[in-house]
């Protein structure tokens, strides 16, 4: 999403630093999560060596408190499409955590992918975005399309 004045700028990012902007994702992953909705947390440490965060169930020295929540939404032949909505917004935080549950994104080889997308890109998708205007206090939602790709275009 871009601003397009600069007096705008900085409203919209107020909105995204208090949380009041709902975000939610679409991810395409090989192995269905074992319940069809669920809460994961953990506690997320990141290591800028390898650009990687890991998934703990405790908190450690470094770790952030991460929470998503998550819906089986389709199952396709051999993917499965999850609707991902966040309450913390931590580096890498659905791909770490959907990885920890056996959930690898498409295409995703850090986090534990088989196989790369042609393209390098990963299944991993900003769906929808809900919002108030910082001036016209209305309402805003934004659906984004799928990207062109058959996987994604079976989803919808």
């Amino acid at each position: 999403m871009f601003a397009k004045t600069s007096k705008v700028l900085p409203r919209l990012n107020k909105l995204f630093a208090e949380k009041t902007a709902h975000k939610t994702y679409w991810a395409v992953v090989k192995d269905a999560p074992l319940k069809q909705k669920d809460t994961l947390i953990h506690w997320l440490k990141k290591n800028p060596k390898n650009n990687k965060s890991t998934a703990f169930k405790k908190e450690i020295d470094g770790s952030k408190k991460a929470i998503l929540h998550y819906e089986l939404l389709k199952e396709l032949e051999n993917y499965n499409l999850l609707e991902i909505n966040l309450e913390t917004g931590r580096h890498h935080q659905i791909r770490c955590q959907l990885t920890t549950i056996g959930c690898h994104i498409k295409g995703d080889l850090k986090y534990g992918a088989k196989r790369s997308n042609k393209d390098a890109s990963i299944h991993l998708h900003a769906r929808h975005l809900e919002f108030i205007h910082p001036v016209k206090k209305e309402s805003v939602k934004i659906t984004a399309p799928v990207p062109k790709d058959a996987i994604w275009e079976a989803c919808e």
